[in-house]
């Protein structure tokens, strides 16, 4: 697609006013119909616009205009521009919802509150064209219409698709498992939860066989041999002399 003058009608308004090019080139040119042009060169279009020149601005050039003047089949291109303006991106703001589907924008929040919990309220805020306060509203049960709402599907009330709402969804996922995913690799698993069975058979030691009978009793007659024996406490002469004089004594 060509690209048009920067300001068509006053283009056209000098174009026609300054050379004698043909209205249909005039109406190719600046992106008009023809019988716009013809309604400027006779004066019933444009009233009060001040012509603009194409030269000055650097979207023509003379030798062009002179060119198309002598071959009516010529056709004018706007001049390449000497400095390229980069293309302004501009930030899709919220979803208009017609005057008709306003009152229906409730009913459809709170059934995205109920059934995709995992939605964020800039992703609400996307599907149904509404506003955050009205989300939390909705959401802490204190709207002022809380108690007559039902919960309808937004894609059954025509506030969205549902390719706008699958991708939604499916983004609100992605996000929760990679959040998941992260808090796991940071924190170690938390006090009373169970540890799978792999890893606590891993961690068990081997169970040890028990020891026959003859082997317990041999072990035994081997500690009994080698404990060392008590010494008898044997009396001397004297205790037993002094004895046997207390018992004359008496």
């Amino acid at each position: 697609m060509d690209r048009t003058p920067l300001m068509p009608k006053a283009t056209a308004v000098w174009l026609v006013d300054n050379t004698s090019l043909t209205f249909e080139q005039i109406a190719e040119f600046c992106g008009l119909h023809v019988l716009e042009v013809k309604g400027i060169a006779d004066g019933d279009v444009a009233h009060g616009i001040k012509g603009m020149d194409p030269i000055s601005s650097g979207q023509l050039t003379r030798d062009a205009i002179a060119k198309a003047e002598k071959d009516s089949s010529y056709r004018l291109k706007l001049a390449e521009p000497k400095v390229e303006v980069p293309e302004v991106k501009t930030k899709r703001g919220p979803r208009y919802t017609p005057v008709s589907r306003r009152q229906d924008r409730p009913n459809a929040i709170l059934w995205l509150l109920k059934n995709h919990p995992e939605l964020k309220d800039s992703q609400i805020m996307r599907l149904v064209g509404t506003t955050k306060p009205t989300i939390i509203a909705i959401r802490e049960r204190s709207h002022w219409n809380s108690v007559s709402l039902v919960a309808q599907d937004p894609v059954a009330l025509s506030l969205c698709s549902q390719i706008d709402l699958d991708a939604e969804v499916k983004k609100a996922a992605s996000r929760l498992a990679r959040e998941r995913h992260e808090v796991e690799a940071v924190e170690p698993p938390k006090a009373g939860t169970l540890i799978p069975a792999e890893e606590t058979i891993a961690a068990a030691p081997p169970p040890q066989p028990e020891p026959s009978m003859a082997t317990a009793l041999a072990q035994e007659a081997r500690e009994a041999m080698a404990a060392p024996e008590e010494e008898e406490d044997v009396p001397d002469a004297d205790s037993v002399f002094a004895k046997l004089k207390d018992l004359k004594r008496d």
